[in-house]
């Protein structure tokens, strides 16, 4: 299937997969509704996502969100050539709220429905801003709840997962240090921010998974959960031994040192599968270390790196729509009207059925 006339096709994409309700409409690669409203400040007061929550606040906004997109960009639900939906991974409950919404507009308006995976829709919404990848690329994928090292043969159905971690994710770490540090959640914006006026030298923090008897089992795999440990360890010190604690210096370490093992095992991955094309997306995409240090060590290796813009970075609708669109393009077929939600769907499972 292709869009009307041998067009691009023209899809619309639902996210919900966390505390963003997300809607966007892209023609091929190009984005002509990008509609987002977050949960985030009712879940501050707990210090982290409250699956409960964040499922309700998507059914307050799924209308809303929805008629946003409309109005940016002129095209209704009748109009487009598919429905794309975050079918996983995610929270269940989330899930369920936007799954049940595009499963209804598709069958109100007669129109193929296509359940995506939420980590390829982030691979895949960096054509809207830089245009197709027609070449194997390596992805690296930091959030709050992911972090993965993905191979990209094909974005519409061939993903290898090279690596992952075996703990925390790279923005939950961020979050439960900056916990530590008496700074507000999320805390990957602020230690971000107060890590500027650091030493990232000042502590040496453990760089997890990077000794050589990891090589073989853990080549590629990520953990992040001793240098969270040894963050808490070294301000238990500080206040016992009746010192302020240097909020500065050890925000700019714990960061370098989780940037330094990302970008590290990023780029070997890159050199030992000949891949010269770079693709870093997730909300921890943002950190402006783990940006410059990225930049700097793919320049010396000559490879490429592309980073949609923030707001293409974390969940939203745009990255749903994109993948659908590609899906679509391809001539893939949708998925049944009793798709069901998957909170562990594997990557290689680019649409399920």
């Amino acid at each position: 299937m292709s869009g009307r006339g041998g067009a691009e096709p023209l899809v619309m994409g639902i996210e919900s997969s966390c505390d963003e309700t997300g809607v966007g409409i892209v023609r091929g690669t190009e984005l002509l509704a990008h509609a987002l409203s977050s949960s985030m400040e009712e879940h501050v007061r707990f210090g982290g996502i409250v699956p409960e929550v964040a499922s309700r606040a998507h059914l307050e906004a799924m209308v809303p969100t929805l008629e946003q997109a409309y109005a940016e960009s002129g095209v209704r639900v009748q109009d487009v050539d598919a429905i794309a939906v975050t079918s996983g991974p995610g929270l269940t409950g989330a899930l369920l709220v936007g799954v049940a919404a595009a499963k209804a507009l598709a069958l109100a308006h007669d129109k193929p429905l296509y359940g995506v995976n939420h980590l390829a829709a982030h691979v895949a919404v960096d054509q809207l801003e830089h245009g197709r990848f027609d070449r194997r690329v390596a992805a690296l994928l930091v959030s709050g709840g992911h972090t993965e090292l993905l191979l990209v043969d094909d974005i519409a159905g061939d993903i290898t997962m090279l690596g992952q971690t075996i703990d925390d994710a790279a923005g939950e770490a961020f979050d439960k240090v900056a916990r530590l540090l008496d700074l507000p959640y999320p805390g990957g914006p602020h230690i971000d921010r107060v890590a500027r006026d650091g030493d990232p030298t000042a502590i040496r923090f453990p760089r997890g998974l990077t000794l050589p008897k990891y090589a073989d089992d853990h080549r590629y795999d990520f953990s992040f959960s001793g240098v969270k440990s040894a963050v808490a360890r070294h301000v238990e010190h500080e206040r016992r031994m009746g010192r302020d604690v240097p909020v500065a210096d050890i925000a700019a370490s714990f960061q370098d040192a989780v940037c330094d093992v990302l970008t590290a095992k990023t780029i070997a991955a890159c050199r030992e599968h000949g891949i010269d094309t770079l693709i870093i997306g997730g909300g921890v995409a943002a950190n402006t270390r783990l940006r410059a240090m990225a930049q700097e060590r793919a320049d010396a290796a000559g490879i490429e790196v592309r980073v949609p813009r923030i707001g293409l970075c974390t969940d939203n609708g745009a990255m749903v729509a994109a993948l659908g669109a590609e899906v679509v393009r391809r001539g893939m077929e949708p998925s049944s009207l009793d798709l069901p939600v998957d909170s562990g769907l594997p990557v290689t499972q680019v649409v399920a059925s």
